[in-house]
């Protein structure tokens, strides 16, 4: 895949799009990886007994799965910039199954001059927004 190129973008653009899929086997190892052993993220009874709807996906997974679309479109983790977003609901992860994160990136604004690209990503689950407000600054070669 060859890296995007500022030229060729317009606002409005989708550039990536991917469906991420989450169990509770992941929920185990990220929480191993970022030290964040949080019972809600893996034990049921807390879970509900805080007035979740069950175990849900830690809230920086979710944001991490959704930069990695934009990541892997700009072809440079160091290309991003600035990421920002707000967790506006719990995603909530089934057992058996998994849940599916599905996220869309669009082109929200250009800035020829800085050599940048504001990435909009659209995160749901199940129709419903998990971030709000979610953008990546991407500066392209």
């Amino acid at each position: 895949m060859t890296a995007p190129v500022l030229a060729d973008l317009e606002v409005g653009q989708e550039v990536a799009r991917r469906t991420v899929a989450v169990d509770r086997a992941r929920l185990v190892r990220y929480a191993g990886a970022s030290g964040d052993f949080n019972p809600i993220h893996w034990n049921e009874r807390v879970a509900t007994s805080v007035g979740l709807p069950g175990v849900i996906a830690h809230g920086m997974w979710t944001m991490g799965a959704a930069v990695a679309v934009v990541v892997d479109w700009a072809g440079d983790p160091g290309a991003v910039v600035d990421y920002q977003t707000r967790f506006t609901r719990p995603v909530p992860v089934p057992d058996p199954g998994e849940a599916h994160v599905d996220v869309v990136a669009t082109v929200g604004a250009l800035d020829l001059e800085a050599g940048t690209v504001r990435v909009d990503l659209t995160v749901t689950v199940e129709g419903a927004r998990v971030l709000g407000k979610a953008q990546a600054v991407v500066r392209l070669g």
